[in-house]
């Protein structure tokens, strides 16, 4: 565990720093990485020993709250900050909340404009699912020595630009375990095999809660199909307290509290005697 200060001035304490990671490249140690959304998923990957999470950067706070010593790597959207000055703004926002590293799928200028506030900056290479139309679709890069180099060139360009990770989708096993170890940046291999840093992939992929899950997820789990008995507890639930309500068999004796032995019959002289003060 070390000890750290936030961007925002906060003493605190990771798992992991970015030299930590760096160091576990060198020495060839796997390190894992999962999405959360809430606090007790963040809660569950620390107790399990994940060593990062990525998050949106909108849902900070509830997942520090579970997680407040893993490395946290907070996420932009393509879409979600169209002015560089809102991309660098939002940046150190979320590096101020106590986030570790900032991922964003925008150009190199907004990973060198983040980066030279000395933010960590997470770039994305091979497969970018929102830029598929531009490179020939959802396809898996690398294929070819050609690509496989191209991709080398394109980290290169993040590293000249200041990031230290970069995101690796859907590129070819030997592709990327023979071009790792010629980039400094921190590699995060999804679809992408063993070759990376640091393997990452999303809870609901490893839980087992996706109907259709891309060929590069494996779930060690089957939240779908419990997710459903409890959905179909529910419904029968509701359907059954809506039929006892309409049929009078709810409330019953067994879920109520009466009155005292006699009260009813003195409420009821009281009410037959009882008129109002305007007739």
């Amino acid at each position: 565990m070390k000890n750290i200060y936030t961007y925002g001035g906060q003493p605190a304490r990771r798992n992991l720093t970015v030299d930590c990671l760096r160091a576990n490249k060198a020495a060839g140690i796997k390190m894992t990485q999962v999405s959360a959304v809430s606090e007790g998923e963040a809660s569950a990957c620390q107790e399990m020993g994940i060593d990062l999470i990525t998050i949106s950067d909108q849902d900070y706070y509830v997942v520090r709250a579970g997680a407040p010593h893993t490395f946290i790597t907070s996420s932009q959207t393509m879409c979600q900050y169209f002015e560089p000055q809102e991309c660098l703004i939002a940046a150190m926002k979320a590096a101020e909340k106590g986030a570790d590293a900032i991922f964003t799928p925008r150009g190199m200028g907004i990973v060198e404009l983040i980066a030279n506030e000395g933010l960590a900056v997470q770039g994305h290479v091979g497969l970018v699912p929102r830029k598929s139309t531009l490179t020939g679709g959802l396809k898996t890069f690398g294929k070819t020595a050609e690509e496989a180099m191209k991709l080398l060139e394109w980290m290169r360009r993040y590293e000249d630009a200041g990031a230290a990770a970069v995101e690796v989708e859907c590129v070819a096993v030997e592709a990327l375990q023979a071009i790792n170890h010629k980039t400094m940046l921190l590699t995060h291999s999804i679809g992408a095999g063993s070759g990376g840093d640091i393997i990452f992939s999303f809870m609901e992929d490893i839980c087992g809660d996706v109907e259709n899950p891309p060929r590069h997820a494996k779930a060690w789990g089957d939240v779908a199909t419990i997710r459903k008995t409890l959905e179909a507890e529910r419904d029968k639930s509701l359907t059954g307290f809506r039929t006892d309500v309409q049929s009078g068999a709810f409330p019953d004796a067994d879920h109520t509290v009466g009155m005292l032995p006699g009260e009813a019959d003195k409420l009821n002289e009281a009410l037959d005697r009882w008129t109002t003060l305007h007739q």
